[in-house]
């Protein structure tokens, strides 16, 4: 297919890339062309902007950081609305509220062109290793005519329902990803004070009714002392606020949510936005191994850490 591609980041890259090795001829558009540059060289063909994406293309994707993003990549001046030759669906896969992706899909049927919302978890490794979770709003028929691609990018793949239906399960997915990585820090605090070996402490509730993704791939970070972005704190921030006017909107009192989303903003107010967001170990811990030499070397003396 011709596939109109939007935002080269941590993760849309790699999902990028997967769709050109299935053999599709991909038109790529992204803030920062040298992000590109790997994908250029692979076959992708460099557009312009949003709108030149998605000229020619029989799906365009985004995978943007922010709804303003979201916004001027599909329905802003040389937006993919505003193609020549638009593409049958457009497929939004960044974290947007969903009043926006319910807004974009209603300018998109007046204009006779399908939308899905998809966003995804599973951070830089799903994305790289093509097991993401995809969560999925739309109509039927548009849902199934870009579900053999979200094969290629993803490992569960599930309709949630009518457009907007795959941004409110994505929220209910960071509720979930910001409790757990948060219990995470503080039992590793827990045990460091207690002068446990993490590693051995880690080997014995990892399989158990503790375990979970946390546990298994950002613990290790931690102990590692790597911080580097799978997911960065302030997108998370993002998704928390979205997730609490949401809350907010459905009169319900999540004071879980309230308290996660204080801490992770407090964490990018203290230098930390651009990390990992198993950086929010950084508030708990007395003392973080260092970085291994190779990432020392590519980045300035990391922020202080937030003290409790």
């Amino acid at each position: 297919m011709r596939i109109g591609w939007i935002g080269t980041g941590v993760m849309g890259r790699s999902m990028a890339g997967h769709l050109l090795d299935a053999g599709h001829e991909l038109f790529l558009h992204t803030r920062t062309r040298s992000k590109a540059e790997e994908l250029l060289a692979r076959g992708a063909q460099w557009a312009n902007d949003p709108a030149a994406a998605a000229d020619r293309a029989e799906v365009v994707f985004s995978m943007v950081s922010l709804p303003a993003d979201v916004e001027a990549v599909h329905l802003g001046r040389r937006g993919t609305l505003e193609a020549k030759a638009p593409p049958g669906v457009i497929v939004d896969m960044s974290t947007a509220p969903p009043a926006l992706s319910r807004r974009l899909a209603k300018r998109a049927a007046e204009l006779g062109i399908g939308a899905v919302d998809a966003p995804v978890s599973g951070g830089d490794v799903g994305a790289r290793n093509a097991t993401l979770s995809i969560m999925v709003g739309g109509s039927d028929d548009d849902v199934a005519t870009v579900h053999p691609l979200l094969e290629r990018l993803g490992k569960t793949i599930v309709h949630q329902g009518a457009s907007g239906s795959g941004q409110h399960c994505k929220i209910v997915n960071q509720i979930l990803v910001a409790a757990a990585t948060i219990s995470m820090s503080e039992a590793l605090a827990y045990a460091q004070k207690a002068g446990l070996d993490p590693q051995k402490m880690l080997e014995s509730v990892g399989g158990g009714a503790a375990g979970s993704w946390t546990i298994q791939h950002l613990a290790p970070r931690v102990l590692r002392g790597d911080f580097e972005p799978g997911f960065l704190v302030e997108h998370l921030v993002k998704d928390l606020g979205i997730a609490a006017e949401g809350a907010a909107g459905m009169e319900l009192d999540l004071p879980g949510l309230a308290l996660a989303k204080r801490l992770y903003e407090e964490l990018a107010a203290a230098g930390h936005g651009k990390r990992g967001t198993q950086a929010m170990a950084l508030r708990y811990l007395t003392t973080v191994p260092p970085p291994a030499p190779a990432v020392a070397e590519q980045k300035d003396s990391p922020p202080p850490s937030i003290s409790s």
